[in-house]
C-alpha cells in the first residue's frame, strides 16, 4: 500500500477541492487511469466502494434482480464468499457448480446442458486467484443460452491488464482493490466492459439508481468509491511498476528456495495467478494437515483463501448444488503462504523449511 508521503499530494487536492465523494475529480482521474491501463475508452470503467459492491452493480446492470422464474445465480463452489453475498444482495439464490480440476474455474461447455439452466438468471464465473479468464467461451455460452454472465475477477488486475483483448469484452468484469490484492486501494473495486451503456447502468446501480437526475430509476445500492480511496488508488498507480518488480523478486526467491528443496512443482505463483498469492498444493488432506501443523508450530500464518468451499460456510451450507468432487479435493489442499513485497529471503527460507518438513512422509 502507498505510504503517507505518497498519499499527501492527493489528500491536499481533496482539501483544495472540498469534494469527498459522489464521483469527484480524483475518482474520475482514477477511473481514467484504469481505462488507459486496460486499453479501454473513457466510460468503460466505473469504480466501486468494494469489489463486492462492484459485483452487485454489475449483476443489477446485466441481469437485474432475480425473478420468480429465474431464481438462481450459478457460480463455482470454489470461490470467496463475496461472490455468493453479491448474488444474494440482488435477490438470487446461489447455485453451486464444481470447477475444472486443471483450471480451478467453471467450464462453460460443461454447463451448456446443466439441468437447472431454465432457472438461472445469471452465471458468475470466477477467475480463481486472479487467473486469466478468457471471455470468448463465455460469450458463446451467453449467446446460446441467453443467460447473463458477470465475471468475478476480484484478484485479476494483472491478468486482465496484461491480456485485455482476451479478458475484456461485452461481459462485465469486476475487479477488487482490497488490501489483499496486488493493486490495492484498501477497499475498492471496479466494473469494466467494452459495453459503455452497460457500465453506465452499473454506475446508476451503484448510485441509488440515479442517472441524469436525483430520481431513483432502478434497483440499486450506495456503492460509490470515495475520493480518499481514489487518492490511495492514484498513489498506487504512481508506484505500480516498482511494486510489481518487488512482487516478482519475492516470487523468484520463493521459486528458487522451493526448487532447491524439491517442492517447486507444487508451488503456484505469478504469472499463473495474481502476484499477491503464493500457493502450495498438497497431494492429500493428510499432507495438507502436516504442512499446516509445521507452519503453525513455527508461528507462520497461512490461509485457505476460499475456506472449504461455499457449501461449507455456515450461512451457505444449505445452498442447492451439484456434486463437488474437485472442490472437495482443492479446498483443503491449496494452502496460501505468506506474501508481501518486503518479504525477505530469510523469512522465505523459514517458510519453505516448514513446508518441506510437513511434506515428509
Amino acid at each position: 500500500m502507498p505510504t503517507a508521503d505518497r498519499l499527501l499530494p492527493y489528500l491536499r487536492r481533496i482539501d483544495g477541492a472540498r469534494i469527498y465523494s459522489n464521483f469527484g475529480p480524483l475518482v474520475l482521474e482514477f477511473e481514467s487511469r484504469v481505462c488507459t491501463l486496460l486499453g479501454l475508452p473513457t466510460g468503460a470503467v466505473v469504480s466501486a466502494s468494494t469489489g463486492t459492491a462492484g459485483l452487485v452493480g454489475a449483476i443489477l446492470a446485466t441481469a437485474g434482480r432475480a425473478t420468480t422464474t429465474r431464481t438462481f445465480a450459478l457460480m463455482p463452489a470454489y470461490t470467496f464468499v463475496a461472490t455468493a453475498v453479491a448474488a444474494r444482495e440482488c435477490g438470487y439464490e446461489p447455485y453451486l457448480a464444481d470447477v475444472d480440476a486443471e483450471t480451478w474455474m467453471l467450464d462453460p461447455d460443461r454447463l451448456m446442458d446443466h439441468p437447472s439452466l431454465d432457472r438461472v438468471g445469471v452465471v458468475i464465473p470466477v477467475a480463481a486467484f486472479g487467473k486469466k479468464l478468457d471471455q470468448a467461451a463465455w460469450l458463446r455460452f451467453r449467446e446460446k443460452t441467453g443467460i447473463a454472465v458477470v465475471i468475478d475477477a476480484a484478484a485479476g488486475f494483472e491478468s486482465v491488464s496484461e491480456n485485455p483483448l482476451a479478458c475484456l469484452g461485452p461481459i462485465p468484469v469486476v475487479l477488487s482493490f482490497h488490501a489483499t490484492k496486488s493493486f490495492a486501494t484498501g477497499e475498492g473495486g471496479c466494473v469494466a466492459s467494452t459495453d459503455i451503456e452497460l457500465v453506465a447502468r452499473a454506475c446508476q446501480c451503484l448510485n441509488y439508481g440515479f442517472r441524469y437526475s436525483r430520481d431513483s430509476q432502478s434497483a440499486s445500492i450506495n456503492g460509490k468509491m470515495s475520493e480518499y480511496h481514489a487518492a490511495v488508488g492514484l498513489a498506487e498507480f504512481d508506484q505500480w511498476d516498482a511494486k510489481r518488480d518487488a512482487f516478482q523478486s519475492v516470487v523468484d526467491n520463493y521459486l528458487k528456495r522451493a526448487a532447491e528443496a524439491g517442492i517447486g512443482t507444487r508451488l503456484k505463483t505469478a504469472p499463473g495467478i495474481s502476484s499477491s498469492y503464493i500457493l502450495f498444493q498438497c497431494d492429500s488432506i493428510g499432507h495438507a494437515e502436516r504442512v499446516q501443523a509445521e507452519l503453525a508450530a513455527d508461528h507462520i500464518e497461512y490461509r485457505l483463501w476460499y475456506g472449504m468451499g461455499l457449501h461449507r460456510q455456515t450461512h451457505f451450507s444449505a445452498l442447492p448444488r451439484d456434486p463437488l468432487p474437485v472442490t472437495g479435493q482443492l479446498t483443503p489442499c491449496v494452502i496460501g503462504l505468506p506474501m508481501a513485497t518486503d518479504l525477505d529471503d530469510a523469512s522465505i527460507e523459514r517458510i519453505v523449511r516448514a513446508v518441506v518438513a510437513g511434506s515428509r512422509q
